[in-house]
Formats: structure tokens, C-alpha cells, sequence
């Protein structure tokens, strides 16, 4: 039973409170001022607490600073008849979990109680945040315990103790610096310069200069001269990204350099000498530049002497939750306050989407959801709605499914094969995909979702017996959401 503490010094409020919470599933206790809720509080130990904001003594605003102090887990509904744009920043900067104006449309007002019960019982369950990385693994900041991460750890070791030239390749967000970096964080030139150079971002009249330098007089605007990222790199470790994007003529220069270690300023001629490793990463296909000769082909192979390929998000789904933890973490720490935690349904969620922006949109994802979270947990809700229904998703599979002609109402019988059909070709774009019990599952929750959690009718609309549909909600770990009737 979920106990809900009422604090309104309104008897009308209190009244109405009790007639549309007349339900087994909640205890509603009122308190008709902020003095004597805090007081009852700590015996009473509610989930929610629904508090005016215009109360005599202590007003709401105030009773919800303390009651954040006394427990900043317990989620707490503002409602008040005088809504200003003030009211509703101040309560939800200072932790409120929702604010709502008098008069109360019902329907609303019990979705966002169930919603905020939810939550409150989420909370509670996840105690405490628990590591499930080595301390080392988040210095490094590079995630993974799929075979494919552990084999680029690997070739970071194999890579580290020498000074061959390496090759990155991968989308674009799923690492290349980080590994980069680890390269040069192990390697004997760890205690010298390690500098990261994005070839995509500079325009290509300025790069050849950021590289190398040039001398004063060299073009309009070189007034002095200018020593280039290879120079001030010099015994250290220079990452080039996106080389793909360079142009022929700086390739040129950067093949001298890998080949004598020697290069000239812009303007110069005068051979600057230079002991500099060189990390380059890219997202695109050398190999077809090379073929299309948009990329020099002596270049490319003395680039690739060694190569690590960094696999997308979706082709290692099963290291997500550890880089959601690590994000939680590593947020945290930046704050300066303990981790928040994530509920598992959230968690789910995360791991079903496609991440065309890999690792990267995955850590953007985090910490919206961070701001947008109402309490110590995030959860499913504070997901953005495009990663919820995510393309991809069994959900938005059914979804543009139930709108093709093949399964629209109609007087015929739905066409099943065209159906199944389109079901597999879009499992075939998840490996990790069980197609049966993912149906299954999502034919349950939905025939709960349009039966109002009725399982008897649930059961009848899928053609099961309700034991049958009981022992599914079990096998699959449903959650019914609370139904206030």
C-alpha cells in the first residue's frame, strides 16, 4: 500500500482528496499545515507528499525546503489557485516533483500521483549506487567489456610500447580520441606532449600553418612567425582526426614527415627536424578515397601499420548499462555530489535504441536526463521521447506496422505473412533480437495498456486464460502501472 500525505489547511481539498483516493491501494493522511505535516513526517515515513503553497505558518515553499532536507528522496506535488511563473521555478528548483493549479482536472491529477508513486517506489529500491567498473577503467574513460572492446584494449597494449604509427577508424562518437589517448597515456612518451589536432574543423588554408608553421611575411596576416603543432609536439604524440578530410597537398607534407621526419614551414625552406608519433583516426573509408583518389595511397599505408576499428554502440549493446554508469558517475563527480541512479526499465530502453550517434549521443542522452529527472532516479519518462520510441524499437516497429494496409481494420482479415514478414526484416537489423518472446512481451503490456490493466479482458483479447496471461506477466518481469479507479 502506497501512503499519501495531503498537506492543505482546505477542507474542501482534504474532502475531495478522500473521494477520489478512496482506493485499497493508497493511505491518505491529511494535515491541515506545513507544521504539523513535518511533524507526522518521520512516523508516518509517507511516498508522497501533495502540498498547497498558500498555508498559514509555514508556507509550502518553505515546508518543502525542509522536507528536502529531512528526506531528499521523497517526491512532493506543489498545487496551488495562484499560479505564477515565480511559484512554479522556485518549487521545481527546489525539488518539487510536479506542480499542479486548482481546480484539478481529475484524470490529471491522478496520472501525476501514479506517476509520482512510481517513481517514489523506484527510489527506494535502488539504495545506493554500485560501481561495476575497476577505478582504472573510469580514469581511462574507455568502456567495454564486450569481445569486441576487449580486443581493442589489446591492441592498445600491443600498441603502447612502440612507436608505430596507428590508424583509428569508427563512427563518428564511438571513442577514436579516447583511444588515442590511451595509446599515449601508456606509451614511452607518456611525460611529453600529447596534442589533438581535428584536420575537419580547421579550414584547409589554415591547417597546413597549424601543422607546421609559418614564417613571418608567409601570407597576409603572418606577422611574426608561427611554430607549428608538430614542432611544440616534439618527442610526443600527435593525434590527427579526420585526416580523411585533408587535402592532397597537406597529405603530401604529412607523408614527408612520417617518412624522414622532417618538414618546412609555410614560406620556409629551411627543413624543420622533428621526433614526433602520429595517431590518426577517421570515420571514413580510406580504402575507397584511396581507389577514388581522394587519398593518397602511400599516405594510407604508412598510416595503417597498425589499425584499430572502434565497432558502433548498437553492435555492443550488452556494454551499455556499464556506460550509463560510468556517465553517472562521472557527471557526478563534475557536480560534486553523490551518483543518481537509473531505473532498469530506463535502462531497457537504452539498450534498444540504435544510437546513429554512439557513445557520444549516449552521454548526451544522460545528462538531459539528469536535468530533466524529478528525483534520485531517472526513469523511463526523462528519456527523450525519440530514444523511447526509437526507431528500431519493437514498439515503433508495431506501431508503423498497425498503420500499413496489411494490418489496417477493415472487413477482411489481416494479411498475417505480410506481417511476419516486415517483423523479420526489421529483426534482422538486431542481432540480439529474440523475435517470439519480444513479440510476446510486447503484445502483453499493450493488451494491459488498452484494457486498463483488466486482465481478464487482456486475456480474452490475446486468446489465453488469465493463469496464462499471470504466468507471462511473471516470466517477462511486467510492471503493471498503478490504476486508481
Amino acid at each position: 500500500m502506497d501512503k499519501l500525505l495531503l498537506i492543505d489547511d482546505e477542507a474542501d481539498v482534504q474532502y475531495s482528496f478522500r473521494r477520489i483516493f478512496d482506493s485499497p491501494q493508497i493511505q491518505l493522511t491529511a494535515a491541515s499545515s506545513g507544521e504539523e505535516g513535518l511533524k507526522i513526517l518521520p512516523k508516518l515515513k509517507p511516498d508522497l507528499v501533495v502540498m498547497d503553497v498558500r498555508m498559514g505558518g509555514l508556507s509550502g515553499l518553505e515546508t518543502l525546503r525542509r522536507l528536502r532536507q529531512i528526506d531528499a528522496k521523497l517526491p512532493v506535488i506543489i498545487m496551488t489557485a495562484y499560479g505564477t511563473t515565480h511559484t512554479a521555478i522556485e518549487a521545481m528548483k527546489l525539488g518539487a516533483y510536479d506542480y499542479l493549479l486548482k481546480p484539478f482536472d481529475v484524470p490529471k491529477l491522478k496520472q501525476v500521483i501514479a506517476a509520482a508513486l512510481h517513481a517514489s517506489r523506484v527510489m527506494r529500491q535502488v539504495v545506493s549506487y554500485q560501481p561495476m567498473l575497476e577505478s582504472e577503467d573510469y580514469a581511462l574513460g574507455i568502456i567495454g567489456r564486450s569481445e569486441s572492446m576487449q580486443n581493442v584494449f589489446k591492441l592498445i597494449g600491443q600498441l603502447a610500447s612502440s612507436d608505430a604509427t596507428a590508424l583509428i577508424t569508427g563512427e563518428s562518437g564511438t571513442g577514436k580520441e579516447l583511444v588515442a589517448r590511451a595509446i599515449y597515456h601508456h606509451s614511452r612518451r607518456s611525460e611529453q606532449p600529447f596534442l589533438a589536432i581535428n584536420c575537419a574543423a580547421i579550414p584547409e588554408n589554415l591547417l597546413e600553418s597549424e601543422l607546421f608553421g609559418h614564417e613571418k611575411g608567409a601570407f597576409t596576416g603572418a606577422v611574426a612567425q608561427r611554430v607549428g603543432k608538430f614542432e611544440q609536439c616534439h618527442d610526443g604524440t600527435i593525434f590527427l582526426d579526420e585526416i580523411g578530410d585533408m587535402s592532397l597537398q597537406t597529405q603530401t607534407k604529412i607523408l614527408r614527415v612520417l617518412q624522414s621526419g622532417t618538414f618546412e614551414r609555410v614560406g620556409g625552406n629551411q627543413p624543420v627536424q622533428v621526433d614526433v608519433r602520429v595517431i590518426a583516426a577517421t570515420n571514413k573509408a580510406l580504402e575507397q578515397a584511396v581507389a577514388a583518389r581522394e587519398f593518397r595511397e602511400d599516405l594510407f599505408y604508412r598510416l595503417n601499420v597498425v589499425r584499430i576499428h572502434l565497432p558502433p554502440l548498437r553492435e555492443r549493446r550488452e556494454d551499455i548499462p556499464l556506460l550509463i554508469n560510468y556517465f553517472l558517475q562521472k557527471i557526478a563527480q563534475s557536480q560534486i555530489q553523490p551518483p543518481r541512479c537509473i531505473d532498469p526499465e530506463a535502462v531497457g530502453a537504452l539498450e534498444k535504441f540504435h544510437w546513429p550517434g554512439n557513445v557520444r549521443e549516449l552521454e548526451n542522452v544522460i545528462r538531459r536526463a539528469l536535468v530533466v529527472a524529478k528525483g534520485e532516479v531517472i526513469l523511463r519518462d526523462d528519456l527523450p521521447p525519440d530514444v523511447v520510441a526509437a526507431p528500431g524499437s519493437l514498439r515503433s516497429a508495431a506501431s508503423s506496422l498497425a498503420s500499413s494496409p496489411a494490418v489496417a481494420p477493415s472487413s477482411e482479415a489481416p494479411d498475417v505473412s505480410s506481417l511476419a514478414q516486415a517483423l523479420f526484416r526489421w529483426a534482422r537489423t538486431d542481432s540480439q533480437l529474440r523475435i517470439i518472446p519480444a513479440v510476446e512481451r510486447e503484445l502483453i503490456i499493450n493488451a494491459l495498456a488498452e484494457t486498463k490493466g483488466n486482465q481478464v479482458q487482456a486475456a480474452k483479447l490475446l486468446g489465453i486464460t488469465r493463469a496464462t496471461l499471470r504466468k507471462r506477466i511473471e516470466k517477462f518481469g511486467i510492471k503493471q502501472e498503478l490504476s486508481i479507479k
